[in-house]
């Protein structure tokens, strides 16, 4: 059952585009940004606990549901027509959802911080805004983050065979692969209802990503961070997220970390009440100190 919880639904118009996202509570903003094959409803577990002490706003970025990639097409439409429009579609990229953060910013900062929250994809958006607008995020949270490195061999992304396979087989069978690729082996079959209809509506978000391949985050810029970090990690997260973490513990100077017991890479799912409690401990102490 989902917790009971007023939200409001907003809507920014942005270039081609829109940024949808809820929000709850009243304070600074706090900014949860997404990862791959999501969208807002994926923070249903935090928005109650974070919003008795922030105006918590939950993001659904560009291309993503309700206005996600591959919704508008024809029913008849064929696979590679999808395909194409798809991977092509202008408002889904690193890039266009940075810039989409960072007007979400300046839209309800209202002089003064706001705080970001990243998983996954999301950690980059929420590292690269962080990085665009110095001295406007006041605190920086990074879950598993799955970003390359400047400079580190090249390595196939996680998605990439499996979205080579969209419109080429059932749709469960594609997003069920990268759903266990990314979180262990047999987290699809045993996902709940209302996440796999979640995946299902951004499945073909999976196509433009390709386009960010060899996008990467120049450790050497990370210097020029001037908020507090918070890296957290699952206890049984895949370990390419895990030394992405220590990565950055040697490179952001003050990085703080935590580790989400008896959970994977979807930790603020399958062990809510520790992430509350360690995103909480790192917001709200420094917040009233």
């Amino acid at each position: 059952m989902q917790p009971q919880l007023s939200l409001t639904k907003h809507s920014l118009p942005l270039d081609g585009a829109h940024l949808h996202w809820e929000e709850a509570g009243q304070g600074t903003p706090l900014i949860l940004i997404h990862g791959s094959l999501c969208d807002l409803r994926y923070w249903r577990w935090q928005m109650p606990e974070f919003s008795r002490h922030f105006r918590v706003i939950a993001v659904s970025l560009p291309g993503c549901w309700p206005d996600a990639i591959g919704a508008a097409e024809a029913p008849d439409a064929d696979a590679e027509t999808r395909r194409r429009h798809a991977l092509h579609d202008p408002r889904y990229g690193i890039a266009a959802h940075v810039r989409a953060i960072i007007a979400l910013c300046e839209h309800v900062a209202d002089n003064g911080p706001v705080h970001l929250l990243g998983h996954s994809r999301g950690a980059q958006v929420a590292l690269e805004a962080a990085l665009a607008t110095p001295g406007c995020v006041g605190r920086l949270v990074l879950a598993d983050p799955g970003f390359a490195f400047t400079g580190e061999p090249a390595e196939p992304a996680v998605h990439m065979q499996v979205a080579n396979r969209l419109g080429h087989a059932p749709l469960d069978e594609v997003i069920g692969a990268f759903v266990d690729a990314v979180n262990g082996p047999d987290t699809w079959r045993r996902t709940v209802p209302w996440f796999k209809e979640m995946v299902r509506a951004n499945a073909w978000t999976l196509l433009p990503q390709l386009k960010d391949f060899e996008r990467s985050v120049d450790l050497e810029r990370l210097q020029a961070l001037s908020c507090p970090v918070l890296l957290i990690g699952g206890e049984h997260s895949p370990a390419r997220y895990g030394s992405r973490i220590d990565t950055l513990l040697r490179a952001v100077p003050g990085a703080e970390k935590e580790v989400i017991p008896r959970a994977a890479h979807g930790m603020n799912l399958a062990n809510a009440r520790r992430f509350n409690e360690a995103v909480l401990r790192f917001l709200v102490a420094q917040h009233d100190a």
